[in-house]
């Protein structure tokens, strides 16, 4: 294959452009999946923590809106 033609090296050219294209969309896709792992974890912990709220709003609600003497006797089971 001789490459002083023209057309030869203009094939070249845009071989090396896709070649670079495709590697550059890899890298970009590979450290996307990369963060969607991190995000998942991150989304994880958040739904363990607004559960764990709901359960602690749950409880002063509970308290907050219960006659006096059940108020006692939930200020005692939780001390």
């Amino acid at each position: 294959m001789e490459i002083t033609s023209p057309f030869t090296m203009v094939v070249v050219i845009v071989l090396i452009c896709v070649g670079a294209g495709v590697i550059n969309n890899y890298l970009k896709t590979k450290a996307s999946r990369e963060d969607d792992a991190v995000s998942q974890a991150k989304l994880d912990e958040m739904r363990r923590d607004i559960e764990r709220l709901t359960e602690r709003v749950r409880v002063l609600e509970t308290i907050a809106t219960d006659k006096d003497e059940r108020l006692r006797e939930e200020i005692r089971r939780l001390a």
